[in-house]
C-alpha cells in the first residue's frame, strides 16, 4: 500500500478538515487579485505550514501569448454621498472596488457614477465579484438594494490605488518521491473575500502539501498556488521543459460548499487521471458528477493546451457558476461546510493513494503469450476455463505495457486489485513482469 494511504484515519481526515477551515478563515479577507500584496500575504501564511518557493516574475516579462501585467495594490477607496457621508467602502467589504481599478479623485454626476457601479438585481443583498485586469478603467460593485437608494446629486469618488511596475507571485512545493515523474496539484490564489471560491481551495491544497511533504513517497508530488489563467501560464512558461515529468494531476478549487463532488475531465479524457478521479468520486459521494473537457473553467484549460496536453483534471464541488452565492458577497464563510471539506480532502487522497500505488508494469516477454504452466502458474491440466488467479495473470501480462498499472487494469478488466496485485507479484517473482523502478 502506498504510504499516502495512512492519511485515510478517519481522525485524521477530520483533524486536517479542521486545520483547513482555520485556515480559510484566516485568508479570507486579505485582498488577493492577481498580483500585488494580497497574494503575497496568502502566500506568507502558506509558507508557514509547508516549504513552498515563492517566485516573483517582473512586469513586462513574456509568457507564452501573454505578459505579465502591471503589479495592481490600493490602500482606500470609498465614494462619498451628497451628505459626505461614505456609501460605498472597500473597508467594509474587499469586492466592493472592481479588481485592477485605476486611480481616481474626483466629483461627478450621480448619472456618471453609475456608469461605474455594478450589482446583481435578482440578489438585492449581495455585492458581487467583478475586474477589470487588461483594460484600465475603475468601478465599484454595491448590492442592488444600495444602489438603488442613491438620491441624486454630486458624489465624490476616491480610489487610491497604484499600477505599478512590479511582480506576479506564484508558489510551488516538490514532495520528492523516489521517481522523477510527478504529480501536478494547482489552485488558484486570486479573488479576494470569497471564501469556497477559493479559500477551500488553498487551504485544502495547504494542509494535503504539508502531509505529503513528511511521507516516504513513490511518485513526486509538485504543488503550485498561482493566480487564475496568468498564474498558471506564467508557470507554464517557466516550465515547459519541465512538464513532460508529468504523469498526472488536479486542479483544486471550490471545495467547501455542500455540492455534490464534480471532477471534469482532462482534455484526453481517459487519461490515468481520469480513470482513477472519476472511479473515486462516483465511491466517495452517490451524487457526484463527471463531466467533460471544456476549455472554460479554471487552470486545467492551462495545462491541458494543446503544446501541453497534460493529463491533468479539475476537482471541485459545486463547479464555477453552479451555486447562487458565486462571484458574490454570498460566498462568505458561512457557506463552507466541515464535512464537504473532509469530504473532498479524502477524495484528493485516496486520489494520490491510487496514482502512487498504480506502478506501472512492464512485460518482459512481450510477444506473444509466455508459457505459464512451466512456472507454476497455470493448471497442469487444460480444457477448463482459468482461474480467477490465471485469469488476473493474463489481464497484467496482456496489459504490462510500461503505461498501465494495477489500478488500470483493475478497471479495464472487471477484476478486483488486490487479486491483480497478487498476480503481479507472482509475475514479478516469475521474471515475466517489471515494476517501474525495479
Amino acid at each position: 500500500m502506498s504510504s499516502i494511504g495512512t492519511l485515510l484515519d478517519r481522525r485524521r481526515l477530520r483533524g486536517m478538515a479542521e486545520q483547513a477551515m482555520a485556515l480559510a478563515r484566516e485568508i479570507f479577507p486579505l485582498p488577493r487579485s492577481i498580483t500585488g500584496d494580497g497574494v503575497r500575504a496568502t502566500l506568507r501564511r502558506v509558507a508557514e505550514l509547508i516549504p513552498i518557493e515563492t517566485v516573483e516574475v517582473p512586469t513586462g516579462t513574456p509568457v507564452l501569448d501573454w505578459e505579465v501585467p502591471l503589479e495592481w495594490n490600493y490602500s482606500e477607496a470609498y465614494v462619498l454621498d451628497p451628505q459626505g457621508r461614505r456609501c460605498i467602502d472597500v473597508a467594509n467589504h474587499g469586492l466592493h472596488l472592481v479588481g485592477y481599478s485605476a486611480p481616481f479623485n474626483g466629483r461627478i454626476s450621480l448619472d456618471e457614477l453609475q456608469t461605474h457601479l455594478h450589482s446583481i438585481p435578482s440578489m438585492p443583498d449581495a455585492i458581487p465579484y467583478r475586474t477589470s485586469y487588461y483594460r484600465e478603467s475603475w468601478g465599484f460593485c454595491v448590492t442592488d438594494s444600495v444602489r438603488r437608494a442613491l438620491p441624486p446629486g454630486e458624489y465624490e469618488v476616491v480610489i487610491k490605488s497604484r499600477l505599478t511596475n512590479g511582480s506576479l507571485s506564484y508558489a510551488e512545493m516538490l514532495a520528492r518521491g523516489t521517481l522523477e515523474r510527478e504529480v501536478l496539484l494547482s489552485t488558484h490564489t486570486c479573488h479576494p473575500t470569497l471564501a469556497n471560491d477559493n479559500c477551500a481551495g488553498i487551504a485544502v491544497l495547504s494542509v494535503i502539501a504539508r502531509e505529503l511533504s513528511r511521507l516516504p513517497l513513490r511518485l513526486s508530488y509538485r504543488i503550485v498556488f498561482a493566480p487564475g489563467t496568468i498564474g498558471a501560464i506564467t508557470w507554464l512558461a517557466r516550465n515547459r521543459d519541465n512538464v513532460s515529468r508529468v504523469q498526472g494531476g488536479l486542479v483544486l478549487g471550490l471545495l467547501g460548499d455542500r455540492g455534490p463532488l464534480t471532477y471534469k475531465r482532462s482534455r484526453r479524457g481517459d487519461s490515468e487521471t481520469d480513470r482513477i478521479a472519476a472511479g473515486i468520486v462516483k465511491r466517495l459521494d452517490e451524487r457526484a458528477r463527471v463531466v467533460p473537457f471544456s476549455p472554460y473553467g479554471y487552470d486545467e484549460r492551462q495545462y491541458c493546451s494543446p503544446g501541453f496536453d497534460l493529463p491533468v483534471g479539475r476537482l471541485t464541488r459545486s463547479p464555477e457558476g453552479g451555486y447562487p452565492e458565486y462571484h458574490t458577497s454570498a460566498d462568505a464563510l458561512e457557506l463552507l461546510d466541515l464535512d464537504a471539506i473532509e469530504q473532498s480532502i479524502e477524495a484528493v487522497i485516496r486520489f494520490l493513494e491510487a496514482l502512487d500505488g498504480n506502478v506501472h508494469l512492464t512485460s518482459a516477454a512481450p510477444f506473444g503469450e509466455p508459457r505459464l504452466g512451466k512456472r507454476g502458474l497455470f493448471r497442469e491440466t487444460g480444457g477448463r476455463s482459468p482461474s480467477e488467479f490465471e485469469h488476473a495473470s493474463l489481464w497484467v501480462l496482456n496489459q504490462a505495457d510500461g503505461k498501465h498499472g494495477v489500478t488500470d487494469i483493475a478497471e479495464a478488466s472487471g477484476l478486483s486489485a488486490e487479486l491483480l496485485e497478487s498476480a503481479s507479484r507472482a509475475l514479478v517473482s516469475a521474471g515475466l513482469v517489471q515494476g517501474e523502478g525495479q
